[in-house]
């Protein structure tokens, strides 16, 4: 059976074709009645919208690109869930780019892969500094992931500072004195690490605790065996910590097991909280506390924001109003779990 074109669609409706066009792009000068008689055609029919051909007459293609550091980290893997789900409901295609946080993967993804495939990039950057940011002229629409804010572009993050304050303040409560950070960074760069390390000293300076430049493990990357490690070689080296604030969740289930195989109780003898929330944290033994940005809530707004770029970038001069660029913070919470939670300490 030949696939059914508009005009049949039409036809069965008793519309005209452009009737349908219109329907099929949401015109907002339809009234309900017709605009349900076509959609019933469009079902009945089993027609399915050409969307290359509509993209590529406002001269787009209908892809956007996802650049990613790491797809096996969890949490890039959920956000990529739900900036596809954000996507598929514009009739957008993603792209999925991992970078390995290598600053020429990183320059080639916002320069658009040296091709006009993609119509705009949302891009979480580790490697390129606010220099590789400034300078976009003929680059595809970008917005911005994480700490890396450059004026100028679309930026959508969470408050990295303000949460790890919270959680720290939070193990702080708790009785908890001597907390290591895992995965701490000296806080003068512009990183997601550094964010939250600044966040840490901020509580401990408000607590009148002071801050041990030694508190701060360091790991060579944010997965598990890398906080296993750091856990380890403190816990060999004399630290007797009474908390663990991890700068994510891969780092802090890897603590977890480090503590487990060295005799400490969690949360008896060590407290222990993570950030992003994934899922592995809500089934670890005990199951992890952590800060859980909303994951749904910076996909959407990224989404949103890159959708009016293009729009932006492809329409006739004035037709879509241009507005500054957005620098969005977006919700987080703070999530306890059995890492944390029950034993006091005064």
């Amino acid at each position: 059976m030949a696939r059914p074109r508009i005009k049949d669609v039409a036809r069965h409706a008793g519309v005209s074709e452009k009737t349908v066009s219109n329907v099929i792009n949401d015109y907002a000068h339809v009234s309900d009645r017709t605009r349900r008689v076509v959609r019933e055609a469009i079902e009945h029919l089993g027609y399915r919208v050409n969307l290359a051909g509509r993209h590529l007459r406002k001269g787009r293609t209908g892809i956007i690109a996802l650049v990613v550091p790491e797809l096996d980290i969890p949490y890039f893997a959920e956000l990529a869930r739900h900036v596809i789900r954000e996507a598929e409901e514009r009739s957008l295609t993603v792209l999925i780019h991992q970078s390995g946080a290598d600053r020429d993967h990183e320059l080639a993804a916002l320069a658009g892969f040296g091709s006009t495939f993609v119509d705009g990039i949302i891009l979480s950057p580790l490697a390129l500094t606010a220099d590789d940011l400034r300078d976009r002229t003929g680059f595809p629409p970008t917005v911005l992931l994480g700490e890396l804010l450059e004026e100028g572009a679309d930026h959508v993050a969470i408050d990295n500072e303000s949460a790890a304050r919270e959680a720290t303040r939070h193990l702080i409560g708790l009785g908890r004195r001597t907390i290591l950070a895992v995965g701490g960074r000296d806080d003068s760069g512009l990183g997601t690490a550094e964010a939250r390390t600044r966040g840490y000293r901020a509580a401990l300076a408000e607590a009148g605790i002071a801050y041990d430049p030694a508190a701060l493990l360091p790991v060579g990357s944010f997965r598990m065996p890398d906080g296993a490690r750091a856990v380890a070689r403190a816990l060999e080296q004399g630290a007797r910590p009474d908390a663990l604030l991890c700068l994510n969740d891969q780092l802090a289930l890897g603590a977890l097991r480090a503590l487990h195989e060295h005799g400490v109780s969690v949360p008896g003898d060590v407290a222990v909280i993570g950030f992003d929330d994934v899922e592995g944290g809500r089934f670890s033994v005990p199951t992890l506390s952590t800060v859980a940005p909303d994951k749904a809530a910076v996909a959407k707004v990224a989404v949103q924001l890159l959708q009016h770029r293009i729009e932006e970038a492809t329409a006739p001069d004035g037709a879509v109003p241009g507005v500054q660029a957005q620098d969005r913070i977006v919700a987080h919470r703070l999530v306890l779990r059995e890492s944390t939670q029950g034993h006091e300490r005064r």
